[in-house]
């Protein structure tokens, strides 16, 4: 990334609205260099909003004077990002460049907030053309530095996509929930129990109850084992086991805990819970 700099006009940096002040990886500006710089904060469809203004007063106090909201779905939150992009860059005089009419953006963050799915949302709307980079719901999808992809025609840009990148450590492990919950992690490396567990604490904490609605549960329960049970007989997750019993081995349908653990999380992923703001 840092080979590339000499082409790189602004640095563009991605990252999940529901966690809008926790895990970003700061040495990515530090290693990066001075650059016009843009955070967009993606997937607001599923941020809750009420608290923006607040928000936005945090990321100014950390420096971040250039911040948009946006949903890569969506074609009007993607038409303001080139426009954004283009002022940076005119208003810094360190890239004023006449005799080059074209620009070259940088797209960093940490992993699976939507960079690529940014660039593709980017080439649909301005070029009308397809899918440039590979898209996933897991992170580690992009692993090496791009060659440059055309985003748009007038005025004519390219960006460039990078790997996410982590920071080496986390010092708080409710940030490192955060960023897992959000699949910036690996479900395997915090595992599933362990993330539905704090899922299950953050949506009761924030008196968001719609799972309970959503599973048919009783009402809301602090008891992530019950709750999981309930999910996986509901959605007839189960799984045989044996039982050893007086007369035997005997086999019984328990619940599939772990199936449900990957279902309770995904659902928060995909918006079917509520909208949530996590920071």
């Amino acid at each position: 990334m840092q080979k590339r700099l000499r082409v790189v006009d602004c640095l563009l940096e991605v990252h999940d609205a529901r966690i809008p002040l926790s895990g970003r990886n700061p040495q990515l500006q530090e290693a990066l260099g001075i650059r016009p710089h843009l955070l967009l904060l993606n997937k607001m469809d599923l941020a809750d909003l009420t608290h923006k203004q607040r928000i936005l007063e945090c990321l100014e106090q950390q420096g971040f004077r250039n911040v948009l909201f946006t949903d890569c779905l969506k074609d009007e939150n993607i038409q303001k990002i080139i426009p954004h992009v283009t002022e940076l860059i005119s208003n810094s005089p360190r890239y004023q460049r006449d005799e080059n009419a074209e620009s070259c953006i940088m797209v960093i963050g940490v992993p699976n907030v939507g960079k690529s799915s940014v660039i593709n949302s980017l080439r649909r709307v301005h070029l009308r053309k397809g899918k440039a980079s590979v898209v996933g719901g897991t992170p580690g999808i992009t692993r090496a530095v791009l060659t440059r992809i055309q985003v748009s025609e007038r005025p004519i840009m390219f960006l460039l996509d990078t790997p996410g990148v982590l920071s080496p450590q986390i010092g708080c492990v409710e940030t490192g929930l955060k960023l897992a919950l959000c699949g910036a992690i690996k479900d395997h490396l915090v595992g599933e129990d362990v993330i539905a567990d704090y899922l299950l604490y953050t949506l009761n904490q924030r008196q968001q109850f719609s799972y309970v609605e959503h599973y048919g549960l009783d009402g809301p329960s602090d008891n992530v084992e019950s709750v999981l049970k309930s999910i996986a007989l509901s959605l007839g997750k189960t799984q045989k086991i044996k039982v050893l019993t007086g007369t035997g081995n005997v086999t019984v349908k328990a619940p599939n805990y772990n199936a449900a653990a990957s279902e309770f999380i995904h659902a928060f992923r995909k918006g079917l819970l509520g909208k949530v703001m996590l920071d």
